[in-house]
């Protein structure tokens, strides 16, 4: 598979391309590590809202979408990344996505909207875990889960449980529950 595209691996979209424009920093979640998260998560997310920040090539904000989420709110700051994200959601015809072209710090303080399901892919150059996981705890619906991937094992801000840990290659990736 080319270098700039990711397959969505389940749901309404399965087997669908996302080409993305290639940027520095952006990484796709590997099929293999978006095909345990959403074991984790269960195959079906019909109800859930769901927020990607950082989405980059959009591939876990999508992918939640194709899996039946009502509402994904998907974050970029970068310009190109932000218009495939308006292309790739035009193609698909995903109703149930929202954009926004913000900093996924300065969205988190503005934003007063609750989620389910939360995905944080930052840069792994970005060490803003505590703040992030912080101004994420009011965000969060009862029960609600949040995916981080990082480049390896990052310290938890106070409130937090790691529910499910798993590494794949040089990608540490975690599922967490407020505690």
């Amino acid at each position: 598979m080319k270098r700039n595209q990711v397959r969505i691996i389940g749901g309404a979209w399965r087997s669908r391309l996302i080409r993305f424009t290639p940027r520095a920093d952006l990484r796709p979640t590997p099929d293999r590590v978006r095909e345990t998260l959403f074991n984790w998560l269960g195959q079906d997310l019909t109800g859930r809202d769901c927020l990607d920040l950082f989405s980059g090539s959009g591939a876990l904000g999508f992918e939640a979408a194709s899996r039946g989420a009502q509402r994904v709110m998907m974050v970029e700051r970068d310009q190109l990344a932000f218009k495939t994200l308006e292309t790739i959601r035009a193609a698909l015809g995903a109703k149930q996505v929202e954009l926004a072209r913000a900093d996924a710090l300065e969205f988190l303080r503005s934003d007063r909207a609750r989620y389910d399901i939360v995905f944080l892919d930052p840069p792994f150059r970005m060490e803003r875990w505590k703040t992030m996981l912080s101004l994420l705890l009011p965000r969060l619906n009862d029960g609600a889960l949040v995916y981080c991937e990082s480049g390896g094992a990052e310290a938890l801000a106070a409130g937090w449980d790691v529910w499910r840990k798993a590494r794949a290659g040089q990608v540490t990736y975690q599922l967490l529950k407020r505690n």
